[in-house]
């Protein structure tokens, strides 16, 4: 077959034109100054085919969460009823993580982007709320039958949230080169050490009379009293990270 007859190279898919067009636009001029008119001008297609697959200008920022968050939730929704529950919500993390990873050069240009724009981290918070909400519904599930399933449950999946954010942030800092598993598991690692089988706190009070500490030994220093405030709709894996923060344990 002669040259002159040869196909022409396929189009990327419209979504994929999009993002690419938008992100260039961001590179070069900020994104504030760039509109949805400039997106599509430089994609070719019209308003009504960016509104057609994102709903607003941060949508087309954030691409690829809907489809992890849905393969999340099939992936807790498939797990064996006798699997282990926080192997199974940290491996749910590690997806999310996995995506980030497909696409160094993105994630990492998405990752300088919303550091530099507070409208951008105000919605990569609401769509961590979701993550977080997804595991936690799961492991209220499979905690249901314990006087204290729904602590449980929100706390295991505040503390998965903030291992993994640790990880991605981790990762993305490197600019994507380093090992992106080994980052996650070691973060992972201290929530499945302290909350998963084996790891459960006693039910009453520690030996000694000492109390016992949530989902973990005897509190270390019992005379300590540490006080925390924090907004009422402040999502729990940033509570977490507070009283983290307040044992010295960041």
């Amino acid at each position: 077959m002669s040259s002159s007859s040869a196909a022409p190279p396929a189009k990327p898919p419209m979504r994929d034109a999009l993002v690419a067009a938008a992100f260039r636009l961001f590179v070069e001029r900020g994104y504030e100054q760039t509109t949805v008119d400039d997106i599509v001008a430089l994609a070719g297609v019209g308003r009504r085919s960016f509104f057609r697959y994102f709903p607003s200008k941060e949508d087309v920022v954030f691409p690829d969460h809907e489809g992890c968050l849905a393969d999340m939730t099939a992936f807790l929704a498939a797990a064996d009823p006798q699997c282990e529950p926080v192997r199974r919500v940290c491996d749910a993390a590690r997806l999310v993580l996995r995506m980030y990873a497909e696409n160094p050069t993105f994630s990492v240009q998405r990752y300088r982007l919303t550091k530099q724009v507070p409208g951008l981290r105000a919605y990569e918070l609401s769509v961590v709320w979701r993550y977080e909400r997804a595991l936690a519904e799961y492991l209220r599930g499979r905690y249901a039958g314990r006087p204290d399933g729904t602590l449980r449950a929100d706390v295991i999946a505040a503390a998965v949230v903030a291992a993994h954010n640790n990880a991605l942030r981790s990762w993305l800092r490197s600019d994507g080169r380093s090992d992106a598993d080994e980052t996650v598991d070691h973060a992972l690692g201290y929530v499945q050490d302290a909350f998963g089988t084996g790891a459960a706190a006693p039910a009453g009070p520690a030996p000694g009379g000492a109390p016992a500490a949530l989902f973990g030994g005897p509190v270390e220093h019992p005379d300590d009293v540490v006080v925390l405030v924090s907004r009422r709709d402040a999502p729990l894996w940033r509570v977490v990270q507070e009283i983290e923060t307040a044992f010295g344990r960041t």
